[in-house]
């Protein structure tokens, strides 16, 4: 009997996560099944349904992408520090009649910024775009990477300075609005955190926010050279990724939390890397 995990989104019809935690499995000689599960986004408690249904069915453990990731932080029974300060989750364990939340977002994309790309954060200037889930997932992981600041800028300016507010005893942080950006300089390391490539839309940001000798990331996978990497090799750029890294390394992440072994990961990155040009 192999043990059941699945990823739940809306939608998810593009989901690489069955494959990616496929290959995992069977690197790992684990026993287990992964499937894509799509929850209804109304009404309201769907998603929370669907999970428990999930879980009666035997379920083990659940990532969880977009819309839901905020809701899973509030139906979790216990949330690790983590989930806790990003106010979102992406994984679910379930032991012991018990709802447990993490969020593994940050972890994978500093991993595979420091790793995979050989990037590292300590000493830089970050900017990140947006204050979404995806966002405040990866704040507290790269406040720990000692970048020598980070600013959050999002079209809310105050949803970025609540974030930042909350975050400020782990680093230097702060936040602003895309229309003072022109006057914050260049940064070492610029990640698209919005929903913008999603549909082919650019965020408001400046070409003069890049460094030359700096790197471009962009948390979307698969779509090639994106509007906002477009802008930043316009801008000189040589760095330029999009999340597909990411997307492997949290799934490694979740994976171990999950099964008590990290897969490797370089061969499925490989395996899923689409191109830029």
């Amino acid at each position: 009997m192999k043990d059941a995990y699945a990823v739940i989104g809306h939608p998810v019809g593009h989901t690489k996560s069955p494959l990616i935690h496929g290959l995992f499995a069977e690197a790992t000689q684990q026993a287990m099944h992964y499937t894509a599960i799509e929850a209804p986004r109304e009404p309201a408690g769907a998603f929370a349904a669907t999970v428990r249904e999930f879980i009666a069915a035997g379920g083990k453990g659940l990532n969880i992408t977009a819309p839901f990731k905020l809701a899973a932080f509030e139906m979790a029974d216990a949330r690790s520090e983590r989930a806790t300060l990003a106010g979102a989750a992406n994984a679910f364990k379930f032991e012991d009649g018990r709802i447990i939340a993490e969020n593994f977002d940050g972890i994978g994309l500093l991993r595979d910024i420091e790793v995979n790309l050989r990037t590292p954060v300590a000493g830089k200037r970050v900017l990140l775009l947006g204050a979404g889930g995806a966002a405040r997932g990866a704040l507290l992981p790269f406040l720990g990477a000692r970048p020598v600041e980070l600013v959050i800028a999002n079209r809310h300016v105050e949803k970025a300075r609540a974030l930042a507010a909350q975050l400020a005893a782990h680093g230097r942080i702060s936040a602003c609005a895309y229309g003072e950006l022109e006057r914050r300089g260049r940064f070492d390391l610029v990640i698209n955190a919005t929903s913008a490539s999603l549909t082919g839309d650019l965020p408001p940001v400046p070409p003069g926010v890049f460094s030359p000798r700096g790197t471009a990331y962009e948390l979307a996978y698969g779509k090639r050279l994106t509007p906002f990497l477009r802008l930043a090799r316009n801008a000189g750029v040589a760095g330029v990724a999009d999340g597909v890294g990411m997307l492997v390394e949290q799934a490694a992440e979740a994976f171990a939390w999950w099964r008590g072994v990290r897969p490797e990961t370089q061969a499925v990155i490989d395996r899923l890397t689409v191109p830029l040009d």
